[in-house]
């Protein structure tokens, strides 16, 4: 009787999440897994709600209709098609019984074992209990959230346009966008500079009726650019009516009423919230170690500690940052990009047998995009603002966009919009498309 040799068992990677680390770590691994993973060897698993990956930096830019919205996301079943893609949001880690728990977009809950783990659940908008934020407020994390301020803003114009009276039309035209990191920055220099230029459009409404405000707790904008280049960004910003709240804070904001912490109140039809950011909140449903801010601790070499086959990298990791002693690595897309490249040699290395390595990046500087030919950047020491540091913005970023073809489409974009006018039309329709549909049945 002829012996039946056994299948060979397969090594499972799970990757948690689906945003920079999530992608760059499933997209390099399958380069350098080609092989074990043709001959079944290795398995690469990813779970996340998403089946695309979001270039959040550019956000701004699509909200103010710079951008097509879908130029800046990728198509992870197209990039990852070596990998498994699973749509499902993770529920329960185990790194005791080498499981994660998850619900897939079925609804159905389902347990996945592994044999690497990759923690790749980023950040999530950190919002606070304060009255009517929820009800009234917006972040700008999400496709979805760019597309919706672009349509909700250009419509805010129209109802102004639409009206006689005088409250309706103040409420319509006050915009407030809370947060003075490169979130709240670019999204109010883009959006102010979007109204500027729709307005001329409008025979009954005057650019001075416009007012944006920009509540920051801090008494600094940008602190990543430097002092200089922040102060620099105020006086801009001031010099095109932008009206700045520093050292103050969002008392409330209900009915659309905005009342700040220096006495300021006024009513407002749009709320923007950039406020910062907070580690995905699956990670105190774990076993795994926690920073004291909720991060999960990941080690010199992004090992979790006193795991043998779970990583961690990205917004929601607390990475020590050998270039600042006592300090973990900021959050944003240059340490998650890098740190995913060392997990994956790391994660490689440890497969085969060999030792990993510590992840050391030295921060090559912060650039922001402040509206059409305008910004602000540090590169390596080099300061610039104006037009350069809006060229440097565009060319780093889209650089840094992934796959070709998306760096393609951004470029054409961007190459296209200086030459025809800007796209000023709203779709305010498409967050209510069956609103027609139901009056009509109705009638």
């Amino acid at each position: 009787m002829t012996k039946t040799s056994a299948q060979p068992v397969k090594t499972r990677i799970v990757i948690a999440g689906t945003g920079y680390v999530g992608m760059y770590t499933a997209w390099r691994l399958q380069k350098k897994l080609r092989r074990a993973l043709k001959k079944g060897e290795v398995e690469i698993v990813l779970v996340g709600p998403d089946s695309y990956m979001t270039y959040q930096p550019l956000l701004p830019e699509t909200a103010a209709g710079s951008l097509e919205p879908r130029h800046v996301v990728v198509n992870l079943r197209q990039l990852l098609d070596r990998c498994t893609l699973i749509n499902g949001r993770v529920t329960y880690i185990s790194s005791k019984d080498h499981r994660i728990s998850f619900t897939s977009a079925a609804g159905e809950d389902h347990t996945l074992r592994y044999d690497h783990l990759v923690i790749a659940l980023g950040a999530i908008t950190r919002t606070l209990p304060i009255p009517g934020l929820v009800e009234h407020g917006i972040g700008i994390k999400t496709v979805g959230e760019a597309v919706w301020v672009r349509n909700h803003v250009l419509e805010q114009l129209d109802i102004a346009a639409a009206t006689e009276d005088k409250e309706i039309r103040s409420r319509a035209l006050n915009f407030t966008v809370v947060g003075g990191g490169f979130a709240g920055i670019e999204t109010i220099a883009e959006m102010e500079n979007l109204t500027r230029y729709t307005i001329r459009s409008y025979p009954n409404l005057d650019r001075s009726m416009v007012r944006w405000v920009l509540v920051e707790a801090s008494g600094r904008i940008l602190p990543e650019v430097g002092p200089e280049l922040g102060k620099r960004t105020v006086n801009m910003l001031r010099d095109k009516g932008v009206e700045l709240h520093l050292e103050t804070f969002l008392n409330s904001a209900e009915d659309g009423h905005v009342v700040l912490s220096d006495g300021t109140e006024y009513d407002t039809g749009t709320l923007i919230w950039t406020a910062g950011v907070k580690p995905n909140p699956v990670l105190a449903n774990s076993d795994l170690p926690l920073h004291e801010r909720g991060h999960v601790k990941a080690g010199l070499t992004l090992r979790v500690p006193d795991t043998d086959n779970v990583w961690a990298a990205g917004d929601c990791a607390a990475v020590p940052d050998l270039t600042q002693p006592e300090k973990i690595c900021v959050p944003n897309a240059q340490h998650a990009i890098r740190q995913s490249a060392t997990l994956v040699h790391n994660l490689v290395a440890v497969m085969n047998g060999k030792n990993p390595k510590p992840y050391k990046h030295s921060y090559l500087g912060s650039i922001a995009g402040l509206g059409l030919y305008n910004g602000v950047a540090q590169i390596m020491g080099i300061k610039l603002r104006g037009f350069p540091a809006w060229v440097a913005h565009r060319g780093y970023h889209g650089m840094y966009m992934p796959t070709f073809g998306r760096k393609f489409r951004v470029f054409t974009d961007w190459t296209l919009a200086l030459f025809a006018r800007r796209d000023v039309v709203s779709l305010g329709e498409i967050h209510e498309p069956r609103a027609d549909f139901t009056r009509a049945a109705k009638s």
